[in-house]
């Protein structure tokens, strides 16, 4: 069975540390290892178009306690923003200083400090371009937000923050990567086909507030005040997609069964992650609110 941690809190720390509490050994694979911590920084809009610096906060110093060796922030921002800038109007360098950990923008990596990762089967004509950061990373920690997607993702939590880590083009020939995912008819199929080229130990997913239409950068913003936390993709993406069910959200993400939706029907077939509602554990915090969240998340979830 794939766990779930499921928490209301209306405190972003208290929440996230509670989540990561309910899952058994949440901390073993990052004691004594250097992690790459991957947020979610499509562009610098406020929370939740990008993750909240109080997040990374929390996550930095839970690391710290579960024994990590080393700590880099690495990501890269999307479209036509500019990561440098997106790392400058958030803070992120006065923050790295301030945690005592690395910064990386990835997209202004020298070309040696990529590789190409073939992706047989797939959808993507010749692979993807991926810093070698994050393929030889000891241990990886992705948290992302909770939101719909209005340029053909149709919603982006887990699966879909793995785009961030492949190059807009390549540092090689300057192939557009994006360009091909974005103008593909297939474009659901290839987010959780880039997922193949890592898989993260534990995904952290801050639900306090979301958008149930637009996306990703801005949108309708309802507050559910949940934090989630598990070791499956897949499973914390059904989750999700079921939480923002529970409001008025787009057609795309609210009609048919979550697992026939083609992010998580895909990367159900590659073998990410969980394939079916009944595979999933939610473990909520044992107080009333929580409680009866996960009864009307599991009743969503298995319709």
């Amino acid at each position: 069975m794939a766990e779930v941690a499921v928490v209301r809190a209306e405190e972003r720390e208290v929440g996230i540390r509670q989540a990561l509490g309910l899952l058994e050994d949440a901390a073993a694979p990052f004691a004594g290892k250097k992690v790459v911590l991957k947020p979610n920084f499509n562009s610098d809009d406020r929370f939740p178009g990008s993750t909240h610096n109080d997040t990374l906060r929390v996550l930095v110093a839970w690391l710290r306690e579960a024994g990590a060796s080393k700590i880099t922030l690495a990501e890269r921002s999307g479209g036509s923003w500019v990561t440098h800038e997106v790392f400058a109007n958030k803070g992120i360098p006065a923050l790295a200083k301030e945690l005592g950990i690395e910064a990386v923008e990835t997209d202004a990596l020298p070309t040696d400090d990529w590789m190409i990762v073939p992706l047989e089967g797939s959808h993507w004509s010749r692979g993807v371009e991926v810093p070698r950061l994050f393929l030889e990373a000891e241990a990886i920690l992705q948290t992302c937000c909770l939101k719909t997607h209005a340029y053909g993702g149709h919603f982006t939590l887990s699966l879909k923050n793995v785009v961030g880590v492949i190059a807009k083009t390549s540092p090689r020939d300057g192939y557009a990567y994006m360009s091909e995912m974005h103008g593909s008819s297939h474009i659901r199929e290839m987010i959780a086909e880039a997922n193949l080229v890592y898989t993260p130990d534990l995904v952290v997913v801050d639900g306090t507030e979301a958008f149930v239409s637009g996306g990703p950068a801005t949108g309708t913003r309802v507050s559910p005040g949940v934090i989630l936390a598990s070791s499956d993709r897949v499973a914390i993406d059904a989750v999700g997609v079921a939480i923002l069910r529970l409001y008025d959200t787009t057609r795309e993400v609210a009609t048919g069964p979550i697992f026939d939706l083609a992010q998580i029907k895909r990367a159900g077939e590659l073998g990410l992650g969980a394939t079916a509602a009944e595979e999933i554990e939610l473990v909520a915090a044992q107080d009333p609110e929580s409680r009866c969240f996960v009864e009307r998340l599991r009743t969503t979830l298995l319709g």
